[in-house]
């Protein structure tokens, strides 16, 4: 079973997400420059809303860090360990399981374990702390990275690297299970992601504009003119079409088949992916502005985004404003591909529309966002939510 979720969002004056030269990102479409926000943005966004939620804890969120070593050393010094042992023992015990660390004490790349693994590991780590503790002086060998790795692997007890095996199963971390993650050095550690983001476009075409500031000192003298400081901001407004899709079979698979968490992580999802605004340059342009369209659809198999329904950017004119406009082109869009291709496999299609409406009476309309995500839930495995 698939969800799907479509959504129209029209920002103000922004710069949500930009490129290495500070621009907006963008990108051509249909043969037209559109804004764009990168699905890493928006999934970042997603994953911070999680820590909101209140319905998942601490233990099943993950971090995407190159400070494990320090986060294993404050769960080991919490337990009461001596700090400076506690950073050695970390760092063996990593090492003997294949990961990479480097003389600063990072790993080698951004790594994403669910807070649940690493309290597992940290507890394995105390079980065997005087064995580790010991093996810590012997791995202090000079070499590259495989050779330290080689020497925390052959002083470290085989039984503690296979149960530290066994631990780095996901820990049911709802935004791991969802995104998927891979460990260069731990391939069969890999996991597939349950969800998929798309980059958002705007349905609209755009240039970019610029926003020349000044900023003026407050203790300089009277009679002297002119600004502290000046400078250009790159900036756009556009209307975003957003879309993402979750395998709900995939992630019940990566949260133990735990289908009730998974129920809960869909939910999380969704109320997230809705609410969620990226933070880029937010303290001087403050677009804070929720989603015009919400469109939810459950199905079996097949999936299909709806960006086609924009190749011919939308243009705001008499008949319409830019997002009345960029909601009738998504309604007829969907209504020519389920002509052409059958609805068969969808359980349910619901929307909600703030600014606007949908004329067909085969697309459920629902008055705010608890009902749409209790239709999604009613939908899938495990009924009513």
């Amino acid at each position: 079973m698939f969800v799907e979720l479509h959504m129209l969002q029209n920002f103000a004056p922004s710069c949500l997400n930009r490129d290495d030269t500070n621009s907006p990102k963008d990108c051509e479409f249909g043969g037209y420059r559109r804004a764009r926000i990168s699905s890493q943005c928006i999934k970042r966004a997603i994953r911070r809303h999680f820590q909101d939620y209140p319905r998942l804890s601490q233990a099943h969120l993950a971090k995407r860090t190159k400070l494990l070593v320090d986060m294993l050393t404050d769960k080991l010094a919490a337990a009461g360990k001596d700090l400076e042992t506690a950073k050695a023992v970390a760092e063996t015990a990593l090492r003997s399981c294949g990961l990479g660390i480097k003389s600063d004490g990072k790993t080698e790349y951004l790594v994403f374990l669910g807070q649940g693994e690493v309290a597992a590991v940290a507890e394995a780590c105390i079980q065997h702390w005087d064995e580790l503790a010991a093996a810590a002086g012997e791995t202090e060998v000079e070499g590259d990275k495989k050779a330290r790795k080689k020497a925390s692997k052959a002083a470290v007890p085989e039984e503690f690297r296979k149960k530290v095996d066994t631990l780095l199963d996901g820990g049911k971390a709802a935004d791991l299970a969802l995104f998927g993650r891979m460990l260069a050095d731990l391939p069969d550690k890999n996991i597939n992601a349950a969800c998929q983001v798309a980059h958002a476009i705007s349905t609209n075409e755009v240039s970019m504009e610029f926003d020349f500031y000044t900023a003026v000192d407050d203790l300089q003298p009277r009679e002297e003119t002119g600004a502290g400081m000046m400078g250009t901001v790159e900036y756009n407004s556009a209307c975003f079409y957003r879309y993402a899709n979750i395998d709900f079979k995939q992630l019940v698979k990566n949260l133990g088949n735990d289908q009730e968490l998974a129920r809960t992580a869909v939910q999380a999802f969704l109320t997230a992916a809705v609410k969620a605004i990226p933070t880029g340059k937010q303290n001087s342009m403050a677009a804070h502005n929720p989603p015009s369209l919400v469109f939810a659809v459950v199905r079996e198999h097949g999936l299909w985004s709806l960006a086609n329904a924009f190749v011919e950017p939308v243009r705001p004119w008499r008949d319409g404003n830019l997002i009345q406009k960029s909601i009738t082109a998504l309604e007829n869009y969907w209504q020519r591909l389920t002509t052409a291709f059958g609805d068969e496999g969808i359980k349910e299609k619901a929307a909600l529309v703030v600014d606007g409406k949908l004329s067909s009476p085969q697309i459920a309309q629902v008055d705010n966002l608890a009902d749409l995500i209790n239709r999604v839930m009613s939908a899938l495995p495990g009924g009513q939510p």
